[in-house]
């Protein structure tokens, strides 16, 4: 897996975002746009994401900590792809995300 480096400076925004969980695979979570219209998320993510259960509403801002994700990297997804899938760390191993 490439891993491209993201730090850009000028990023100071907050992004409001709701994570979901799948009930499909485990430790699988989704990073949304708070009040984001779930139907127009991609087809095949939703297939294999399955339906996503609402875990909590989340402040993102450059310099947040997370579990298991680098913040910035989570709010430039969001921001071109309008999410961010979240995958174990033992999935992400010699392979790249599926979407």
């Amino acid at each position: 897996m490439t891993i491209i480096p993201f730090d850009p400076p000028h990023v100071t925004q907050r992004v409001s975002c709701a994570v979901y969980k799948s009930r499909k695979k485990a430790d699988t979570y989704l990073y949304v746009p708070r009040n984001a219209d779930l139907d127009k998320l991609p087809a095949g993510l939703l297939a294999v994401f399955g339906q996503p259960e609402f875990v909590f509403d989340l402040e993102l801002y450059p310099g947040r900590t997370l579990a298991q994700e680098d913040v910035l990297v989570v709010m430039r997804n969001m921001r071109e792809q309008g999410y961010h899938l979240q995958m174990p760390q033992r999935e992400y191993l010699g392979l790249q995300r599926p979407f």
